[in-house]
């Protein structure tokens, strides 16, 4: 389940922390374009994806570690 209050914690934490950035004039430490940004989504997603499959292999124990 998710934990509304600490998304939007989140949420705000990120929204201060760009309008610092803006108004400090600094590059953002994220992709500046949608793309990027899908890109990021796309791996959360991806990754989601995978844990909820219950697939994947640990590679610490496949190299023997």
């Amino acid at each position: 389940m998710v934990d509304t209050t600490l998304s939007v914690l989140a949420l705000l934490t990120g929204l201060v922390t760009g309008a610092v950035f803006a108004a400090l004039e600094v590059p953002i430490p994220a992709p500046p374009e949608l793309p990027g940004v899908l890109g990021i989504v796309g791996i959360y997603a991806g990754y989601r994806l995978v844990q909820w499959a219950d697939v994947g292999v640990n590679l610490l124990d496949a190299v023997g570690l």
